[in-house]
């Protein structure tokens, strides 16, 4: 660790103070020096938010969430199927379920407040070191060292590292924590993470820009748009199920709550069957089945899946071996995968 105006971690945070992105969880350098604190809810609920996912995807999401739940009190008490709701299309959705169960453990255990450490941050529910270590720096100006991909690639070509990720990994970290600084040490990881996004970007880096082309190993040698290297990815295997999507006569759809763990776990969809290589058909009820002939794509972390589209009409007073029959369905309600099947299935089963 080194004092904040010490060689390029000065440099970084004086590009900071001038460049710093504008982001509706963030408190900015301006808002600093003039006192105001970030809030810890606000930073925790955009870390998790922005895990696995875009900036620019993140912002609606933490603006409704924010106006619907202000504080982690409000959140700690909203109900689980509200959030799950208004999660809906962001992905990832054991977030969603962790999200609630770390608010209710900050309001009902830490009377409201979030720990502010390392150590007591790791302690509650849904929160690893990355998470962890960007609380604790940005929201209480902890010395964490805070390593994303931007602050991996920046590490990179900053000293020339080529051996690829994620091998990698170690050796960045500990470069990292070599330039994080005792003093404004959230401002600096943000400060690493705002130069990765915007100037030392994946392809065609803005070094001419860049407040560390200096000392840049990797711009000297002419390899920074090279770096990281990467070790080669497997193959995502592929996955096949089958959607059932029925409608009953007074125009009721059928709907299933997926179990609580698992891949949109505590999520509402379609009934489905298991998602494997050779699944089986088990349809959620008995009714005449008909093969749409379509089929939806979807990719997962690690794997594409695949899913027949058979629907059914059936009359008033159908009973479901599984699932409920529910008045109207919202598709901005749905996680994405089930949004797809709703698109390509409701013009078989038009209204009535």
């Amino acid at each position: 660790m080194r004092d904040a105006s010490d060689g390029p971690s000065g440099d970084l945070l004086a590009w900071y103070d001038v460049h710093a992105r504008v982001l509706p969880w963030r408190t900015g350098p301006e808002e600093r020096r003039a006192g105001v604190r970030p809030d810890p809810y606000r930073v925790w609920l955009s870390e998790i938010m922005l895990q696995q996912t875009t900036v620019a995807a993140v912002r609606a999401y933490f603006r409704a969430f924010t106006e619907r739940w202000p504080t982690v009190q409000a959140l700690a008490e909203a109900e689980d199927d509200a959030v799950m709701a208004e999660w809906a299309g962001l992905g990832y959705y054991a977030r969603a379920r962790n999200l609630l169960k770390c608010a209710r453990v900050v309001a009902r255990e830490h009377g409201g407040d979030f720990p502010d450490t390392v150590e007591g941050l790791r302690a509650l529910p849904g929160i690893g070191p990355y998470t962890a270590a960007a609380v604790a720096a940005i929201a209480f100006d902890r010395p964490a060292v805070v390593v994303d991909g931007n602050v991996e690639r920046v590490m990179a070509r900053l000293h020339g590292v080529e051996t690829p990720l994620p091998a990698a990994k170690k050796e960045l970290t500990a470069l990292a924590a070599a330039l994080t600084p005792q003093e404004r040490p959230g401002d600096h990881a943000q400060a690493v993470m705002d130069l990765g996004a915007t100037i030392c970007t994946p392809r065609n880096p803005a070094c001419g820009l860049c407040p560390w082309r200096a000392p840049c190993v990797a711009r000297a040698a002419g390899i920074a748009a090279e770096l990281p290297r990467k070790s080669p990815k497997k193959p995502k295997p592929v996955r096949l199920g089958i959607a059932y999507v029925a409608r009953r006569a007074d125009g009721a759809w059928l709907m299933e709550r997926r179990p609580d763990r698992g891949l949109l776990g505590g999520m509402t969809g379609w009934p489905t069957s298991d998602w494997s290589e050779a699944p089986s058909d088990d349809p959620p009820m008995d009714a005449d089945w008909r093969d749409t002939g379509e089929e939806v794509r979807h990719t997962f972390t690690h794997f594409h899946l695949r899913l027949r589209i058979l629907v059914a009409e059936v009359p008033e007073g159908s009973v479901p071996d599984r699932g409920a029959f529910v008045a109207s369905v919202r598709p901005s309600d749905l996680p994405t995968l089930m949004r797809k099947v709703f698109d390509l299935a409701r013009s078989a089963v038009p209204p009535r």
